[in-house]
């Protein structure tokens, strides 16, 4: 691994992508510093200091804290991702969608144009929302400096404004930089709350909460959860398609053996962001409600750490996992993709005998995926109750970091494998063809 990291400063292009992206990285926790102007920001973070488990908590965790003192990147680039989830959702029931996406690249193009559009449009609705909460004070008393509409006027274009360089951002990393811009946003912004938790854990083991040895046991704990994400993300089901021998005019093109790869978690995070963005929204009206009714219901069925929360969020999960796989994997296409290609499953006649047979496969690694999200994201409700463990792990937090890691770690072998270096880990270069 050493060696690896030592070729990396090799490759000059390499090494230039790596630098950019730490480069814009830095800008982007520099702007997470900034708070909006006319904001008493003392305020606010005391407001989020009692808004953990709520839908606030999550919109904090992924702008990376920025939300918690209400700084120019508060909203983040959550507009954007729900822009490009609704477009997502918006190609299936959409015909003149579907079709534009069938188009290949161009089509993309064009559709992710329309998806900034979008972004922008949810960022003014969010920060006009957020402003005028803001001076009803719902984020506490005092929580605006000077009310009216200049603020709401400034809040709007300051925040819109934030998210819109983030988006910018995110794809100048993507196109210069190393790894899937917005995701590594993202990422940064988890881990940065990697040393205050480690932090806390310490002052546990100084005023005797936890002793050396109950320390030692969670680390490696964390290690087996951490090496058991990584060995399921790059987990998946290979279906062989064999290819006949073609004429394309003169040429005879010789048939062949290929596979169409089908992962354990074809969904990613998408199904925990929305069970617990539905889920939240009940602890988010408790927090606001004065109804005694509305309260004691919410406390008694959807109190996060009690076994009928964690049932109904398992059950959404699993519902979204199948839900999302089945929106970005339509069976009937890819049948028909490889039925184009001159390709057929052996023993499974092409056609409508392919699209069930993969479906009826897909559906059984669904549920494996959906299992298997749905045991990490409930291990940190049983790490906080059970195990007073002072940080958050596992969740959706552990599989965006995992993910984003494992596909950065895999473009950078890219770059080193196409120039004959080997890659962090022995045998780089062979998985590098295979992967190929």
């Amino acid at each position: 691994m050493i060696g690896g990291i030592q070729n990396i400063w090799r490759i000059a292009e390499l090494r230039q992508r790596i630098l950019f992206t730490f480069g814009m990285l830095a800008v982007y926790r520099v702007g997470c510093v900034v708070v909006t102007p006319g904001i008493n920001a003392d305020v606010i973070r005391d407001f989020f200091s009692q808004m953990q488990g709520t839908v606030f908590g999550l919109f904090n965790l992924f702008s990376g804290g920025a939300m918690e003192q209400l700084s120019i990147f508060a909203l983040g680039i959550m507009p954007y991702i729900s822009a490009t989830i609704i477009f997502q959702l918006l190609t299936v029931v959409i015909p003149a969608l579907e079709a534009l996406k069938k188009e290949g690249e161009q089509g993309q193009k064009k559709i992710n144009q329309w998806s900034r559009y979008a972004t922008i449009v949810l960022a003014l609705f969010q920060s006009a929302l957020m402003a005028v909460a803001l001076e009803n004070g719902q984020f506490g008393e005092g929580a605006v400096l000077n009310p009216g509409w200049a603020f709401r006027i400034t809040t709007m274009i300051t925040l819109t404004s934030g998210t819109a360089f983030i988006m910018w951002l995110g794809e100048q990393v993507t196109e210069r930089g190393i790894g899937n811009g917005i995701s590594l946003i993202i990422f940064s912004g988890i881990i940065v709350g990697i040393p205050s938790g480690l932090s806390q854990l310490a002052d546990m083991v100084r005023t005797d909460q936890f002793t050396p040895l109950e320390v030692i046991l969670l680390l490696l704990f964390s290690l087996v959860v951490v090496g058991g994400v990584v060995f399921v993300e790059r987990g998946q089901r290979r279906i062989p398609i064999q290819h006949a021998r073609r004429v394309v005019g003169r040429r005879v093109a010789q048939g062949g053996m290929s596979y169409f790869p089908l992962r354990v978690n074809s969904a990613g995070v998408i199904p925990p962001i929305f069970a617990s963005s539905l889920l939240m929204f009940p602890l988010t009206i408790r927090q606001f409600s004065d109804n005694p009714v509305v309260q004691s219901f919410i406390d008694r069925f959807l109190n996060p750490g009690d076994w009928t929360y964690n049932v109904i969020y398992v059950v959404l999960i699993i519902f979204f996992c199948y839900f999302y796989t089945a929106i970005i994997i339509n069976p009937v296409d890819v049948s028909e993709n490889i039925k184009r290609s001159g390709g057929y499953i052996p023993g499974v006649r092409p056609g409508k005998n392919t699209a069930e047979y993969i479906d009826r496969v897909l559906s059984r690694i669904t549920l494996v995926g959906a299992v298997y999200v749905s045991a990490i994201c409930v291990l940190p409700v049983i790490l906080s109750s059970r195990m007073s463990v002072p940080f958050y792990f596992g969740g959706t937090a552990l599989l965006i970091v995992v993910g984003v890691s494992l596909d950065t770690v895999g473009q950078i072998e890219a770059h080193m494998v196409s120039r004959h270096y080997e890659g962090f880990v022995k045998g780089g270069r062979i998985r590098g063809r295979l992967g190929r």
